[in-house]
């Protein structure tokens, strides 16, 4: 085992021990049959500021004091990279990357090599303190002092299978989308966001797909979410707001400039559009511009049995299920119960005999803190909102209702009812 810092400056020799140059950086490529972990391709030397590139064929032992070449210089073949290679130092260490398996941004701070079936590969990126300390020269005293205090050396390294660069050489290719990011959930995937630039974030969101890009800038603050769809195209705006809820997307919609605005909307599916359209024409501040209009509902008449199999045919766009509001066919509220009302119910039960009908309900021009004072009066996790006449025209949801009393990074810690 050794690390990229220790290789740097090392004297390079000719098969007669004269030194031609010293180690500048090492060429590497990702293999499959090594689990995608890079395999050294060659050695840069540097000769007095002429870097020259020596394949790794030719190198007679890469990971010792001084690193021998197999031939003379007149002999070598210099490496020519192609696309996939990269270079540890220049594109790899100090640099961001994504440690998907702890779901944060770290820096490079030194790259572990190891020997495997006759080469070296990559093994390692190590992003603690030791790796600083190592490329200070400080390393092994301070590995020293750690076993003189009976401790072991503190070691924060991250296997190469768990990460990727955020930024690459022009011939470097990033998978898209980064398989490894798949599976994180939008909140850690927005941990990630707000810890990187605005070039970095954008780079990061384009190893996206449409479904996760949604869902992720849901998770950030609406200034973030203007920053970084600001270089997107018009389409690809249209299509990630689609995903949004409703409210999301008028929300970032209402900060855009007004052509802007107006174009996307005219480029997304028209059902969508006029349900974001309806939430732009109310103030920001109220249960209009707060609430969202996808929401489950079944008719009082249903039988419990009837009203489950509605819901998985009608629901599955519904952000909030956790209630479920029963209207009449003209869309008036008449009544609400929860999932496990449904459940426990007898299956030939109308909803009309168990549904709750004593509700809470806001107008639309309701103000966001008498909103707040209602949700948390009554432990609502939802608040449906009416007009006069009592049609259902959407749902607060508590966490928006509560926006202004708790700071976002509390409420982003609630439990997520609604999911």
């Amino acid at each position: 085992m050794a690390f990229v810092s220790e290789l740097m400056n090392r004297p390079v020799t000719d098969p007669q021990g004269r030194q031609i140059g010293v180690v500048k950086d090492l060429v590497a490529r990702e293999r499959k049959e090594y689990s995608h972990h890079p395999v050294i391709e060659a050695v840069e030397v540097d000769q007095h500021g002429h870097p020259m590139l020596v394949p790794y064929a030719d190198v007679a032992a890469l990971l010792s004091a001084a690193v021998p070449l197999k031939c003379g210089e007149e002999h070598i073949q210099p490496y020519t990279p192609s696309e996939g290679d990269f270079f540890l130092v220049e594109d790899v260490l100090d640099k961001q990357i994504i440690d998907t398996d702890g779901a944060r941004v770290v820096r490079v701070n030194d790259i572990e090599l190891m020997r495997v079936n006759g080469h070296v590969v990559v093994g390692n990126v190590d992003i603690g303190v030791q790796g600083v300390l190592r490329r200070l020269g400080l390393g092994r005293a301070a590995s020293a002092l750690a076993r003189r205090l009976g401790r072991r050396p503190l070691q924060n390294s991250i296997s190469w299978e768990f990460v990727e660069l955020l930024r690459r050489d022009p011939f470097m290719r990033l998978r898209v989308p980064a398989e490894s990011l798949v599976n994180l959930h939008p909140a850690d995937l927005a941990d990630i966001l707000t810890d990187l630039s605005q070039a970095e974030g954008e780079e990061f969101l384009d190893s996206l797909n449409i479904e996760q890009l949604a869902d992720t800038l849901e998770e950030v603050e609406t200034d973030l979410q203007v920053s970084l769809v600001e270089n997107m195209s018009d389409e690809k705006v249209a299509d990630v707001l689609e995903e949004m809820s409703p409210d999301e997307a008028a929300d970032l919609l209402a900060e855009l400039p007004p052509d802007r605005s107006q174009g996307i909307l005219e480029l997304m599916e028209i059902d969508e559009a006029d349900d974001v359209r309806r939430l732009l024409g109310y103030p920001e501040d109220t249960a209009g511009g707060l609430m969202t209009t996808e929401y489950a509902t079944v008719r009082p008449e249903m039988t419990a049995e009837q009203a489950i199999n509605h819901l998985r045919q009608t629901a599955t766009e519904a952000e909030q299920i956790f209630y479920v509001y029963v209207t009449d066919t003209d869309e008036r509220l008449k009544g609400v119960l929860s999932l496990s009302d449904l459940i426990l119910a007898d299956p030939a039960t109308p909803v009309l005999d168990f549904m709750h009908t004593r509700l809470v309900t806001a107008l639309p021009l309701e103000d966001q803190d008498e909103l707040a004072h209602w949700v948390a009066k009554y432990n609502l996790l939802a608040l449906p909102v009416v007009d006069e006449q009592d049609h259902l025209l959407g749902i607060v949801a508590a966490d928006d209702a509560l926006d202004k009393i708790i700071p976002t990074a509390w409420k982003k810690r609630l439990p997520r009812f609604f999911h």
